[in-house]
């Protein structure tokens, strides 16, 4: 029997990296029907999702932790770091990813964070790797490319550019990942996700200010769509995540995010009504196959694994 704690654990990454796969599609319509700069989005839904989520947190009853987290100078500092090199980064490496090259690519290259996150995890702990570390990571490498590209190596032919955008993705998720830790064993996974979140996209709109939008030209689907990207696509999803990782080790949530290029793509099949291919199959039955191998593993969640949070403590 799984116990009730990484049952809830699963349940958070889960629907997290669903909701983040979904609002990714939602994203794509409003992108190509409302011509919505990608830029601007992100800092909106940064900026909203990270408001709306601290106010979830004053209804709670560690309500305190809202200002308490920037009393202490070493949390203070180890939030700003979090929420620029984490959370700021994964988005816009992300993004300037795909803007020069495509999405199969940003998104496959971000989903090298499982492979440095095992590999970090083996390095602070000096362990041995295991025949599911091998086997999980293959799975999810192998779903990702086939979900992304059904196959097709011409897919992938993009410039260097995109690349080392996409690569810097990958390093910027694990980190976001791993940092998470330290800042979640001080405080809620609200206030840790929802000041991130302000923090990436107050930085953010230096360079794509919010108010920079004819808001009038918006249609009432437009703002459904953005509604819908902003509360399930950023906050549930982002929030989710990161409160998994009270009860699943990095190493488990990082792989598990995987289900994200799979939810995309089932939805962009389903609602775009875009062909489904077989190798697409393949790639579905490989991620599948990782939440099953982590679901029935009975091993206790590793939160021994020491945080790299320890970068905030150089602020006192």
């Amino acid at each position: 029997m799984i116990n009730s704690n990484r049952r809830m654990g699963l349940f958070y990454v889960i629907t997290g990296a669903t909701c983040w796969g979904i609002g990714g599609t939602v994203a794509k319509k409003l992108f190509q029907g409302c011509q919505i700069d990608v830029n601007w989005l992100v800092t909106i839904r940064l900026l909203t999702a990270g408001i709306l989520l601290l106010m979830l947190q004053l209804f709670r009853k560690n309500r305190t932790q809202v200002i308490e987290v920037w009393k202490n100078k070493v949390s203070a500092c180890q939030l700003l770091i979090f929420g620029l090199l984490g959370m700021l980064a994964v988005q816009y490496t992300y993004m300037a990813s795909i803007q020069h090259g495509n999405a199969a690519v940003a998104t496959l290259l971000q989903y090298l964070s499982p492979v440095i996150v095992i590999i970090y995890s083996l390095l602070r702990k000096r362990t041995a790797l295991t025949k599911q570390d091998i086997t999980t990571v293959l799975l999810a490498l192998t779903g990702c490319f086939f979900l992304l590209t059904n196959g097709s190596i011409s897919q992938l032919s993009v410039p260097a550019a995109a690349v080392i955008w996409g690569v810097l993705s990958g390093f910027a998720a694990a980190f976001y990942t791993l940092y998470a830790v330290g800042l979640l064993n001080k405080f809620d996974s609200l206030v840790v996700v929802g000041w991130a979140m302000i923090i990436g996209g107050f930085a953010l709109s230096f360079i794509h200010p919010p108010w920079q939008m004819d808001f009038k030209s918006l249609t009432a689907e437009a703002y459904a769509y953005m509604l819908f990207v902003t509360i399930f696509g950023t906050m549930i999803a982002f929030w989710f995540y990161i409160k998994s990782l009270q009860s699943l080790s990095p190493k488990e949530t990082s792989l598990l995010g995987s289900l994200e290029p799979l939810s995309a793509v089932v939805t962009t099949v389903v609602w775009l009504e875009e062909p489904f291919g077989f190798f697409q199959w393949i790639g579905a039955f490989c991620i599948i196959g990782i939440t099953l191998i982590l679901a029935l593993n009975r091993e206790p969640s590793m939160q021994s694994e020491k945080p790299i949070s320890k970068i905030g403590e150089k602020c006192k």
